[in-house]
């Protein structure tokens, strides 16, 4: 069985709603934001940006947080540049434009964005809108992990887990999904559960599979809701 993520989801996650943001701080009153934004409020611009992508308070205008976006990313703020370059991979309220998302991705990354390395390398991995690359990949996976991006953890972890663009290390896939669950990725949850029901890189352990598939339910993954009841009922 090969533990397998669903990296595309990465892009998309990002281009609707984007890193973190906590839209029930900005969704009170949109208007306040847009009259910060025009002021020069990079941050105010990009969760305004966020609000029309996900149509939260406002109505859903993906155009309009596309604008959003490049004005925070103009303004410097490198997640909305992240932002913006998922929208133009995805083609969400903007023409699709792999070349010009790369771009604006890769200069979120090279200035410390960690999610910008991470959706760059779901890229690289899959060879979605780029030549694919899984050396690239590892590396830029790590390097987001490296900056306390858990979801990148994850999928690193399932590089070394499979021996894909690096050798086969479950051991090292255990460190990783263990980061990532302890930073809160539901798949890091799940592959870890993964990891110790069938005893790869760990010592075979129900208790300690069924503790990281709950844990990764509660954090809405389907997969481990699934695994979990599958495993404590005995289906499998």
């Amino acid at each position: 069985m090969t533990i397998r993520l669903l990296v595309r989801t990465l892009i998309i996650a990002s281009a609707l709603v984007s890193v973190g943001i906590t839209l029930s701080e900005a969704a009170d009153d949109p208007q306040h934001l847009r009259a910060a934004c025009e002021k020069g409020a990079v941050q105010d611009c990009f969760n305004l940006g966020a609000m029309y992508a996900q149509g939260r308070g406002v109505t859903q205008d993906r155009g309009q947080a596309v604008a959003l976006y490049r004005k925070a990313c103009d303004g410097g703020l490198l997640r909305g540049c992240v932002s913006l370059g998922a929208s133009y991979v995805e083609g969400n309220g903007v023409q699709q434009d792999n070349v010009q998302g790369v771009v604006l991705l890769r200069k979120a990354c090279d200035e410390g964005e960690g999610d910008g390395c991470a959706l760059l390398g779901g890229m690289y991995e899959e060879g979605y809108g780029v030549k694919q690359d899984l050396v690239q990949a590892v590396a830029l996976y790590r390097k987001a992990c490296d900056g306390r991006d858990a979801d990148a953890c994850s999928h690193l972890g399932a590089m070394y887990a499979n021996g894909t663009g690096v050798r086969e290390d479950t051991f090292q896939a255990i460190a990783l999904f263990r980061k990532a669950c302890d930073g809160g990725s539901k798949e890091g949850c799940n592959s870890l559960g993964w990891m110790y029901e069938y005893g790869k890189g760990v010592k075979q352990n129900y208790t300690e599979a069924l503790k990281y598939y709950a844990k990764a339910c509660d954090l809405k993954n389907q997969d481990g809701c699934d695994n979990y009841a599958q495993l404590k009922t005995g289906k499998r």
